[in-house]
């Protein structure tokens, strides 16, 4: 009862907005940054983030599903949401099989827009890399480009899409190549202002999370493109 008069008092009064986000992709590096951005945002009165396992976060705001491709949709009548984040993805040395590679990359994210429109969401923000183009002929770019493309099918008021080019910041997990190219970026990235090519250059993973946070709080448009510098200036 105090919870359901405190949402009407703030709605009526035009104060901060009580919205549900669900987040798919939370136990990533860009998704974790963005799991506590949310939870301590006092716009979202519920967080509900969707993994295969337990990742050991509590908070009086999370909610927690676990679920994957095949048991989401099972899991309809739990998801409430208003804003769906997705920053689902993997690897190829992770998921070498490219039918398994798509469906991380391709197909769960747009089931899941497909399923948080039907809950009621009105707005997705989705992560995918620059360059992304349905007509590729690069499988990783194309499959971020298709996945572009079905989400923004799926007619949600508000489609936001965020491409990064290198993702900067420490990780938990053991990349040796990325960590070579992260050490040498800095000399990439001087080239990268002087010729232009500023949607080429890195941004950190906090500050990916960030941008998407702070775009939900300035909807106008249908469909949003966020590359290097729409995202820093989201941040700030």
């Amino acid at each position: 009862m105090y919870q359901a008069g405190r949402s009407l008092f703030l709605l009526t009064f035009n104060f901060i907005p009580v919205k549900k986000a669900l987040v798919l992709g939370a136990s990533g590096f860009v998704g974790r940054y963005l799991v506590d951005l949310l939870l301590a945002n006092p716009s979202y009165e519920k967080v509900t983030i969707v993994v295969r396992r337990d990742i050991g976060l509590e908070d009086p705001k999370l909610k927690t599903l676990i679920a994957d491709f095949e048991s989401l949709p099972k899991m309809k009548e739990a998801i409430e949401a208003d804003e769906v984040f997705i920053t689902l993805g993997t690897t190829r040395k992770k998921t070498p099989d490219r039918k398994n590679y798509y469906q991380v990359d391709h197909d769960y994210p747009v089931l899941a827009t497909r399923i948080a429109r039907e809950r009621g969401a009105s707005s997705v923000f989705l992560l995918t890399a620059v360059g992304a183009d349905a007509g590729s002929g690069t499988f990783y770019l194309r499959t971020k480009g298709e996945t572009e493309r079905d989400v923004i099918g799926v007619g949600m008021d508000h489609t936001h899409i965020f491409r990064p080019s290198m993702i900067l910041g420490e990780r938990t997990e053991f990349r040796l190549l990325e960590r070579i190219v992260i050490k040498i970026w800095p000399l990439a990235e001087g080239l990268l202002k002087l010729s232009g090519l500023s949607k080429y250059r890195g941004i950190s993973g906090k500050d990916i999370a960030k941008a998407m946070v702070n775009a939900a709080s300035k909807q106008s448009g249908k469909v949003e493109i966020y590359e290097w510098k729409r995202m820093k200036e989201l941040v700030g």
